[in-house]
């Protein structure tokens, strides 16, 4: 059975599992269908907020739409989850993704 239908079959028992979600994401991701791998990143947000490893991901995505308003929102955003979970490497990585974009004067 291919991964992205095993995962479809395990998500069916449990939807809001966020590593689930996070891995349907990258599996659309890998098959080039954006607007699916958009979707189940915004789900996981919606569902699970607090599940740091998304922002970096989601705000990538929103960059190669070249989005990059939303992407640096993102990026700050996921900023915030993980200084709340003190998740220094993943803040760290969040920070130099949204000063590639610019700082807060280049989105206001």
């Amino acid at each position: 059975m291919p991964r992205l239908e095993t995962l479809q079959n395990m998500l069916q028992q449990s939807p809001n599992d966020p590593f689930l979600l996070f891995a349907m994401a990258k599996e659309y991701e890998k098959i080039a269908d954006e607007k699916q791998a958009l979707a189940y990143y915004q789900q996981l947000t919606q569902s699970n907020p607090d599940y740091v490893g998304v922002y970096y991901h989601l705000g990538k995505l929103y960059e190669r739409a070249q989005n990059y308003p939303v992407a640096f929102a993102t990026y700050k955003k996921g900023m915030q989850v993980a200084q709340a979970a003190k998740d220094q490497h993943a803040y760290n990585e969040l920070a130099a993704a949204k000063l590639n974009l610019g700082d807060d004067d280049d989105f206001l």
